[in-house]
């Protein structure tokens, strides 16, 4: 498995390149956005690692421009507490999964594999399920050609559960990639963004698609006509 590691940190991407070798990994390492970036164009890989704060340009911009020129390889991003920016922000940019320094070793190896078992399919820079869309390039949401109109919490709450195409996603895995680290308050928030999206998306078209699985999160799935009873929601 083949990895490309982008951090500007010698010592730090020294010891993580020895620790993913010892892991079995192939690793090649660049020092700065500009190198990572013609690396990962002109070299196939199986995952990139993509520290932000980089020398020549910044991580963000070395994913915008990958994924313009269609360069499709898994890539998590590494990003400080105090950064910035937030995951929120690497996920719009196509990034498929973020890390916070400092990080635990063992969790940077299981979450690299699970991407690269994953793979990375061509995708659509637009998502679609259903009728349901979203652009993360304009921040456009529509159902049925009809625009909807989403607070930016509540497009970054729809973004997330978007771009895991119908799988269960749970409440504190959203909360994590919506709001800051900093915040300090109850995952039940997601629970009323959640609840602001449903009559968005949902109810203004007399539709089904935002689920709650009990015990696990939610999903988002194609569309059926609201039942005239309540049902469970």
């Amino acid at each position: 498995m083949r990895v490309l590691l982008v951090e500007d940190q010698a010592q730090l991407a020294e010891g993580i390149r020895r620790g993913l070798v010892a892991e079995g990994f192939v690793v090649e390492v660049a020092h700065n956005g500009v190198d990572g970036q013609w690396m990962a164009t002109e070299h196939t890989y199986d995952v990139l690692v993509l520290d932000i704060m980089l020398p020549g340009r910044n991580g963000y911009d070395v994913l915008r421009n990958l994924r313009a020129l269609q360069v499709w390889t898994p890539a998590i991003m590494l990003t400080a507490k105090d950064g910035e920016y937030d995951q929120t922000d690497a996920f719009e940019l196509g990034a498929d999964d973020y890390l916070t320094k400092p990080f635990s070793f063992p969790v940077l190896v299981a979450r690299l594999r699970a991407l690269v078992r994953r793979g990375a399919p061509p995708r659509p820079v637009v998502l679609e399920i259903g009728d349901l869309m979203l652009d993360p390039n304009t921040r456009r949401v529509s159902r049925g050609g009809h625009p909807i109109s989403l607070t930016a919490k509540e497009f970054a709450v729809l973004h997330v559960l978007m771009r895991r195409g119908g799988d269960v996603v749970h409440k504190s895995e959203i909360r994590d990639n919506v709001w800051d680290p900093a915040f300090d308050g109850s995952d039940n928030i997601v629970e009323v963004y959640i609840g602001y999206l449903r009559r968005k998306i949902d109810d203004a078209f007399g539709v089904v698609s935002l689920e709650t699985v009990r015990g696990a999160g939610y999903r988002i799935v194609p569309a059926v006509e609201a039942a005239s009873e309540p049902i469970s929601r």
